[in-house]
């Protein structure tokens, strides 16, 4: 098989497993495909999928992270010993383990196409990502806590793992409670890593954007709390911060800088 036929392989396996989608039809675009086929693994809910569609579910998703380019540790420069910082789509990158803005489900983005990272991880690391995270919950028996966080294998992401963290939502002023929280994320994520003998992590912007933590005291938490956490254990893991927004960037340039 072919991309196109891959996807509409997937696209039409994903139409007959419900009912109410029999009167969708496949368009011609590869463009509106692609929309199509991301929205419906977004909103499928967690189960298990006969392994042919995994077959080729995880044949796409490889050539389409290769189509995007893989983005080895290797070719950054470390603003820090031991410490990067890089702009991009952190499903590209090829660290030890990427980490994952989640909410308190854990079980990813259920909104078609939002351009959330928590969305963007699950898409790109396939339906099994999902189940396994589905199955962790149902073994702890309640949410997610703020602060906490659990691991994944990444199943068709570049990285070896995803670290899915719950961030802190704020609705008005930051409190004292909330940045020990967000410190919390970043520090459960690391010692997880290290539990796992991983030698390198890239971080997202934990509770920005929808999350609503300001951005640059968010970016001070962060690097405080790496830095802290190298200094305190001795542990050399490789950390990268990874931003999205030009604003973000700057903000850890003269952070870090």
């Amino acid at each position: 098989m072919n991309q196109e036929e891959r996807r509409q392989f997937l696209i039409q396996y994903l139409l007959e497993e419900e009912p109410q989608y029999k009167k969708i039809r496949i368009p011609s675009s590869s463009g509106e495909q692609k929309q199509l086929l991301r929205g419906l693994m977004n909103v499928r809910m967690p189960q298990e999928i006969s392994e042919d569609f995994l077959r080729v579910q995880d044949d796409y998703l490889t050539e389409t992270v290769k189509e995007k380019g893989v983005v080895e540790l290797s070719e950054l420069v470390p603003v820090q010993e031991g410490i990067y910082l890089w702009q991009g789509d952190i499903t590209r990158l090829a660290a030890d383990a990427i980490v994952n803005a989640a909410n308190s489900g854990m079980t990813g983005c259920y909104q078609p196409n939002h351009n959330c990272i928590d969305n963007c991880i699950h898409t790109f690391g396939g339906v099994q990502m999902r189940l396994a995270c589905a199955e962790i919950m149902e073994r702890q028996g309640y949410e997610e806590p703020t602060g906490q966080a659990k691991i994944t294998k990444a199943y068709n992401l570049p990285c070896q793992y995803v670290l899915h963290t719950v961030g802190p939502i704020i609705r008005g002023k930051v409190t004292k409670r909330e940045e020990e929280l967000l410190a919390s994320c970043y520090r459960s994520c690391l010692e997880l890593a290290a539990e796992y003998e991983l030698s390198s992590v890239a971080f997202c912007c934990i509770s920005t954007g929808v999350f609503c933590f300001p951005n640059e005291r968010a970016a001070e938490i962060a690097v405080e709390t790496v830095k802290k956490y190298r200094a305190e254990t001795g542990n050399n893991m490789e950390v990268v911060f990874n931003v999205f927004k030009d604003m973000d960037k700057e903000i850890y340039e003269k952070l870090l800088r």
